[in-house]
């Protein structure tokens, strides 16, 4: 079965040549010219769509905020691909939904493989499906649910799987190498710190409530731990 790709791109002889070059890969692609048509598109296909390339400097609606309304209620892969190169900007992606983040000029191998492991990434299942909760945070993977409380958790799909990973080995000091080979495959090549971000994120969304217990531990010199049982560590 064909993916279907959402290109989001405003540059009309590059959304051309990335389609090309994406249907050639036997993919499907649908192509917004600016962010309000995305977020109609995305409306309109939801469920259908399997990933998203998405510019940042878009008219109409700038990509930051196409990527924080569609992480609303989706958890599809999201690649940012912009020319905004400034770290800050890179940080500000990821933390705020995206899956990857690629700068223009690039290779098209790399954006092709890149596309590829996010699909790969999200047609994994977690198995057995089951339900997992750690005092009052509960995920459920047979529907991809994440709660705490009584508030629904809106993760990105590498947020939930590193939450998954860490959840289904809870109390136990997970190291950082294996998180990355669990998360982002064996044969992760980019930045270590790629790790910290997301931890970063996920204790933003889960931990950093008013009178929420933290339930995400750095266990120095290892990696990292999900624990409802201790203070610190």
């Amino acid at each position: 079965m064909k993916s279907t790709l959402l290109l989001v791109e405003d540059e009309a002889a590059l959304a051309d040549s990335l389609t090309t070059e994406f249907e050639l890969e036997n993919m499907s692609v649908i192509w917004a010219k600016d962010g309000a048509e995305a977020l109609t598109l995305f409306k309109n296909n939801e469920g259908k769509i399997n990933v998203i390339i998405l510019d940042w400097m878009l008219p109409k609606l700038d990509g930051f905020s196409v990527l924080r309304k569609i992480r609303q209620s989706s958890q599809v892969p999201i690649i940012m691909l912009t020319a905004r190169d400034y770290i800050g900007d890179k940080v500000a992606g990821l933390t705020g939904g995206a899956d990857d983040y690629i700068t223009k000029p690039f290779e098209m191998e790399e954006l092709v493989a890149r596309v590829e492991v996010a699909l790969r990434h999200n047609r994994q299942a977690v198995s057995p499906a089951t339900i997992f909760q750690v005092d009052d945070l509960l995920v459920d993977t047979d529907n991809k649910r994440v709660q705490r409380g009584e508030v629904i958790m809106p993760l990105t799909q590498r947020e939930y799987e590193l939450l998954v990973e860490l959840v289904a080995h809870q109390d136990e000091a997970c190291s950082r190498d294996d998180l990355l080979a669990a998360v982002w495959g064996t044969d992760f090549d980019g930045q270590p710190n790629i790790l910290d971000v997301y931890i970063r994120n996920l204790r933003h969304k889960i931990d950093d409530h008013s009178g929420s217990k933290k339930l995400i531990h750095t266990v120095r010199g290892v990696g990292y731990m999900l624990s409802a049982n201790v203070a610190s560590i």
